[in-house]
């Protein structure tokens, strides 16, 4: 996997790797419970539900601010990408890459799921690793039909096509409320569903009817609400016009602004719109090209697309993350080190690196090289941060 490991720390790490197993739930995730502890006073003595202006809301801030104001450089720059990692367990590769690189979250696929227990084991062991000021978001693509982790482990609701065929979007909030207390059960924090694309060539999509869309993604998030699961709105500003897969190469979208304002964008424009800006989902960007927004970059390094159309015009306050950045779509058309920092300027809060260590370390020292020497400011580094450490506070309670 290319790793470069620093192995004068190997006794160290399988020391730690040791304790590890033999760690409690309740320590596991003590770093979650001293982030809460204002939120849950404030609720338990009757504040006000968090708001502008609301005591709760100045709770939460408060301690996002105390928390930021002891995190180091590197520490906030690993909140800004998410990982996958090899293996069934914590090992001394990924062990080694969480405690150096200070990542803010892991994304888990087949090659780590053997049975719940093991998955369970997994999630608890991973979140020994992040430190006590802010937990890790653990997600996994979990769509249903054919996009779907842990077939013959885990419960696989079907695709969002024959689920939007019953007409009925109760079924998609029934499915996403068992699909989330599953993961949620797991210690699975986030899945990156549903996807809220109108049509697609293949079974991912609800419907080609951006109303019918709409009405299924909403339901959808209901039921991930009540689970208490993160969910994600994918892939942003739609891919469903898309005839090439971006896992292999680029395409284009050639649809105009109005064409995409009428049609792709009414789903997330729909959920945006009912957002309380609690941090109940992300909108994850997709590496399609859409000329009518933005003539030159793939919208996952689009500062027309992340902060003008999405962050400004719609006013999604929430996390922005990337598609995986090791899809044909990008990795062929510029270097990992460089890559992030373009998403991150131009608008994104997390980017995504799925599958190989090297370029897991890339892209965190690209991001953190250009804090260094300036062209990612303090200001737009703090931005971030502050979005995902709010979200954990809110949502990654421990588990009982």
């Amino acid at each position: 996997m290319g790793l470069i490991l620093n192995w004068q720390k190997h006794k160290l790490l399988t020391a730690a790797l040791a304790v590890v197993v033999g760690v409690s739930l309740g320590a596991v995730l003590y770093g979650a419970s001293h982030l809460l502890r204002g939120h849950q006073a404030a609720q338990q003595t009757g504040s006000p539900a968090a708001g502008s202006g609301s005591q709760a809301e100045r709770t939460i801030d408060e301690q996002v601010d105390q928390l930021m104001a002891g995190m180091k450089t590197t520490e906030k720059v690993g909140q800004l990408v998410m990982i996958g990692i090899h293996g069934t367990d914590v090992t001394e590769d990924s062990l080694y890459m969480l405690h150096q690189f200070h990542y803010g979250g892991v994304i888990l696929f087949d090659r780590n799921l053997e049975s719940q227990d093991q998955i369970r084991e997994l999630t608890q062991h991973l979140q020994a690793q992040a430190e006590e000021k802010a937990p890790l978001f653990i997600a996994i693509d979990q769509e249903g039909g054919d996009v779907a982790r842990g077939k013959g482990i885990l419960e696989v609701p079907p695709s969002q096509l024959e689920v939007g065929r019953s007409g009925k979007p109760e079924r998609a909030e029934e499915l996403a409320q068992q699909t989330g207390t599953q993961l949620h059960d797991l210690g699975i924090n986030v899945n990156f569903a549903p996807v809220t694309d109108v049509g697609s060539p293949d079974r991912r999509s609800f419907s080609k009817d951006p109303q019918q869309v709409k009405a299924f993604v909403q339901a959808a998030g209901r039921g991930y609400a009540r689970a208490h699961e993160i969910y994600a709105l994918k892939h942003f500003p739609g891919i469903g016009r898309g005839r090439v897969d971006s896992h292999q190469e680029i395409s284009s979208i050639e649809a105009s602004r109005e064409q995409l304002q009428q049609s792709d964008l009414v789903p997330f424009q729909a959920m945006i719109q009912q957002d309380k800006g609690e941090g109940d989902f992300f909108v994850l960007v997709s590496h399609l090209r859409y000329p009518a927004l933005d003539a030159e970059h793939p919208a996952s390094q689009s500062k027309a697309i992340m902060t003008d159309l999405l962050r400004q015009q719609l006013g999604f306050q929430g996390i922005i993350i990337t598609d995986d950045m090791e899809m044909g779509a990008v990795a062929k058309h510029g270097s990992y080190r460089d890559m992030g920092v373009k998403a991150i300027l131009a608008g994104a809060d997390m980017v995504m690196m799925c599958h190989e260590y090297q370029h897991e370390q890339d892209i965190y020292m690209g991001i953190l090289d250009a804090v260094n020497d300036g062209t990612i400011s303090e200001e737009r580094l703090n931005a971030s941060v502050r979005r995902i450490l709010r979200a954990k506070l809110l949502h990654l309670q421990p588990q009982t």
